[in-house]
């Protein structure tokens, strides 16, 4: 296919149509967490901390089972480019038996990380607090993998406006919870770091029956007869979702867990240093969320143009959608430069962990780029079922690399929380020219790509 000026702005139009509602979903999906982390800096740093660290060890599973739904999101694409309509519906149950499948162990695991805190030398104020946090956020799990594997059902479909509306109503549901449970308004006990827990898991029950009851009830999606009778579990079904989603949850989850273990070791520094990089993360989690947003739109363009079968056109949409990717996370990386400040200081007041808070947006700054590219090529990737080659690819950028130069440097070479965040820069980076690289031989050479998907 010819590439243009007009060709290009008109699929970055395309994308923006599908990738904005996207986006919004996902920032306000981070606005929860932001909420959290704002009214617990306002209770005390010990608050926040134990918010930051309970989170770090929770948001992997809870990571793990979304990043396995999101392989519903290119299945679908590709039945709606082919135009195979009665595949949809099918693929939309054998979804809903995978909610169940990972939702019983995900729940459990939540409840038993606590004890890993203290063999990994996490301040002993912080451990009753984020082990509080942990237990009453696992009860909204199985219904957040609910409303995510709906979302992404109607995500695959290029319909994304409901999800962002349900999560509008979640965020609006979860400051005042917050606040009740929180701070103990109206004659309820003050919980504290507990009760955001509880109030997390209040909003995901309340998102995962709205997109629920949006799937049931929406005309466009009778005619794929999601909710038949079926007589049980396909496993070719779901072994399909499997093969893509599970690869593709490792990819997310080896790099949540790097941030992860890069809070709880800043647990070990001090609480001051764990609030600041609750902070700074928090920071650049909420902007992250804008490429991940068109990330996710990005795999849907390309699974269409997979399930027409025009490598050619899925080609010109991985890197147009790439390119837009990067051009926002610049304009991000300017925006941290220029208002650290200002923008730490609406988290807390505390001086010393605001001082600390504004050095680690730097390097949230100078990574933006790495982020951009790398989340923009690996969404054109899932759009092509690729999901294996990218996990390896996490696990020697993320481990291998950003891991080991952020631990050295944090606790060998005396830089301190900023080494850690140095490690975050190798690795993004490194991600970013594999899975561009990835793409490129992907796409450049139909037959290799027809070799790979027939085994």
């Amino acid at each position: 296919m010819s590439i243009t000026i007009s060709s290009v702005q008109k699929e970055a139009g395309a994308l923006g149509k599908i990738g904005g509602p996207v986006v919004g979903t996902q920032l306000l999906g981070m606005g929860l967490n932001v909420t959290d982390t704002i009214m617990a800096g306002q209770l005390s740093a010990a608050d926040l901390a134990g918010v930051a660290v309970g989170n770090a060890l929770y948001l992997p599973v809870l990571m793990f089972g979304i990043g396995t739904l999101v392989a519903i999101n290119p299945v679908v694409s590709h039945h709606l480019g082919a135009k195979r309509f009665d595949e949809i519906g099918k693929s939309a149950r054998q979804m809903l038996w995978l909610v169940a499948l990972i939702a019983i162990p995900s729940f459990f695991l939540v409840r038993w990380l606590p004890q890993l805190m203290p063999v990994v030398g996490v301040d002993p104020e912080i451990i009753p607090l984020a082990t509080d946090y942990m237990l009453a956020a696992s009860w909204g799990i199985p219904a957040y993998f609910l409303f995510s594997g709906f979302r992404y059902f109607s995500e695959g479909l290029a319909y994304t406006r409901p999800a962002m509306l349900v999560a509008l109503g979640m965020l609006v549901v979860n400051i005042p919870a917050d606040y009740l449970l929180m701070y103990g308004a109206f004659g309820l006990p003050q919980l504290g770091a507990e009760g955001t827990g509880y109030a997390t898991s209040l909003v995901q029950w309340a998102g995962g029956i709205a997109m629920l009851l949006f799937t049931a009830k929406f005309k466009t999606y009778r005619r794929f007869n999601i909710f038949a009778r079926t007589k049980g579990p396909d496993w070719g079904r779901i072994a399909e979702l499997l093969k893509i989603g599970v690869p593709n949850a490792m990819s997310t989850t080896m790099e949540v867990l790097l941030f992860a273990a890069v809070s709880v070791l800043m647990g070990t520094l001090s609480v001051q240093a764990s609030a600041a990089h609750q902070v700074a993360i928090n920071i650049a989690a909420t902007v992250f969320m804008i490429p991940l947003g068109l990330s996710l739109a990005i795999s849907q363009r390309v699974g269409v143009s997979m399930g027409k079968g025009l490598l050619q056109e899925a080609r010109f949409r991985g890197f147009t959608g790439t390119a837009v990717c990067t051009g926002v996370t610049s304009i991000t990386a300017v925006l941290l430069f220029s208002f650290p400040e200002a923008i730490v200081s609406v988290y807390t007041q505390d001086v010393e962990v605001v001082t600390l808070a504004v050095s680690l947006v730097f390097f949230a700054a100078v990574f933006q780029l790495s982020d951009g590219l790398q989340v923009g090529a690996f969404g054109a990737l899932r759009g092509l079922k690729d999901t294996r080659m990218p996990m390896v690819f996490n696990l020697i950028s993320y481990w291998f690399i950003g891991f080991s130069v952020g631990y050295y440097l944090s606790f060998n070479a005396g830089y301190g929380p900023q080494g850690l965040w140095i490690g975050l820069i190798a690795g993004l980076s490194t991600a970013a020219v594999l899975h561009n690289t990835r793409f490129h031989l992907l796409t450049r050479n139909k037959n290799l790509h027809k070799s790979r998907t027939n085994n």
